[in-house]
């Protein structure tokens, strides 16, 4: 049986709702499992009884940092498995402790948010991030060469890791998200009722969606948008929501756990941002058999590549590509068909059970090189 640890430094988010379904599963299957890390805001239940609280709230706190490692070290573990950035950075001090150690992983969830796509992607002459973010993202590139290896869920992802951060292949490996299974709910009639979800920030395009829905011709009279999350854009957003023709027609509904549920009682998923990597929200949206209209950036066109069915892509930032596949989303005419080859794919690679075999397969194949030899 193996001895698996989950380090968190935050409470929300798609690597939190991640490392819960993925806990979860693997406890189900008969492995010894703990997070360490603040209470998730969502689905905490799932881990019964397997959660130690633990606060890390700033990189440069370098005693919570300190504590962190030693609480993981005394349960012993045969992998310790940080999700999230600063995560990462606290269990990196672990390769260079006295003594046997775990092996070492990392997700890679995404890039800070000034990365914009063409600088991701490699483009000449593409403007890059700030001076600061750089600074980060030459952190990230010694953290990975550090630990034994990073997962990367969006194959995109490890080629920008390898190209910009000169992190070794060997060091990284593939495995998608994972979401919770739901029973597909295709929309019964046209695309008319619309939700994103997301945090209302620059990144995540709400206000870039508000501006397509407001384009002339492209609302249709009976159709509806619901806005869930929060954050610094929500003002402005609720301000534009006011004006005509979105006035009585958008709804925020401020941060929610039960997103699973608000996307089945609608018709389509549309996430307009100019940076992904694999958004949990779209996988979630395709296992309900929901359309998904989006950004092409990271690997959100790779996610909703079905054969047999239509794509519904815009260029990230153009507004009016944005409408006019919002114009063309509207107006499919068989939007169930979609829905369904969508569940089916996210069956296929976002099944929780999925997804804890390839992370299994990674821990094997690390643990008899790293587990202390006096281990149980």
């Amino acid at each position: 049986m193996t001895r698996i640890v989950y380090l968190l430094t935050q409470d929300r988010g798609g690597p939190v709702d991640v490392t819960v379904r993925l806990a979860a599963t693997l406890a189900a299957d008969g492995h010894d499992v703990r997070v360490f890390g603040p209470v998730p805001a969502r689905d905490a239940s799932l881990l019964d009884g397997r959660h130690e609280e633990l606060a890390v709230s700033d990189k440069e706190d370098l005693a919570a940092a300190g504590r962190a490692r030693a609480a993981l070290r005394a349960w012993r573990p045969d992998v310790v498995h940080a999700q999230d950035r600063r995560a990462g950075l606290v269990i990196a001090g672990l390769r260079f402790a006295r003594g046997p150690r775990p092996a070492l992983v990392q997700t890679y969830h995404g890039v800070p948010d000034d990365v914009a796509e063409p600088w991701f992607q490699g483009e000449r002459g593409a403007a890059g991030p700030s001076a600061y973010t750089r600074t980060v993202l030459a952190a990230d590139a010694v953290v990975a060469r550090v630990l034994d290896r990073t997962v990367v869920p969006a194959s995109a992802m490890g080629t920008f890791l390898r190209r910009r951060l000169r992190v070794p292949a060997g060091r990284l490996v593939h495995v998608d998200n994972c979401v919770s299974p739901a029973s597909p709910s295709p929309p019964r009639g046209p695309v008319r009722h619309l939700v994103f979800a997301g945090l209302l920030v620059e990144r995540k395009g709400v206000l870039n969606l508000l501006a397509a829905l407001s384009v002339p011709g492209v609302l249709p009279a009976d159709a509806r948008l619901t806005v869930v999350g929060d954050g610094p854009e929500r003002a402005e957003a609720e301000r534009v929501a006011r004006q005509p023709p979105l006035a009585g027609r958008v709804a925020f509904l401020g941060f929610r756990p039960d997103v699973p549920d608000l996307l089945a009682s609608a018709d389509a998923l549309v996430l307009p941002s100019t940076m992904e990597q694999q958004p949990l929200v779209v996988a979630e949206a395709m296992a309900a058999g929901k359309p998904v209209l989006a950004t092409a950036t990271g690997g959100v066109p790779a996610m909703l590549d079905v054969p047999g069915g239509p794509v519904f892509l815009a260029p990230p930032g153009d507004v009016p590509a944005l409408a006019d596949r919002l114009r063309a989303l509207f107006a499919e005419p068989d939007p169930a068909r979609l829905g369904r080859l969508l569940a089916e794919r996210a069956r296929a690679r976002y099944h929780p059970e999925a997804c804890a075999r390839r992370h299994l397969d990674l821990y094997d194949e690390l643990t008899p090189s790293c587990r202390p030899a006096n281990h149980p």
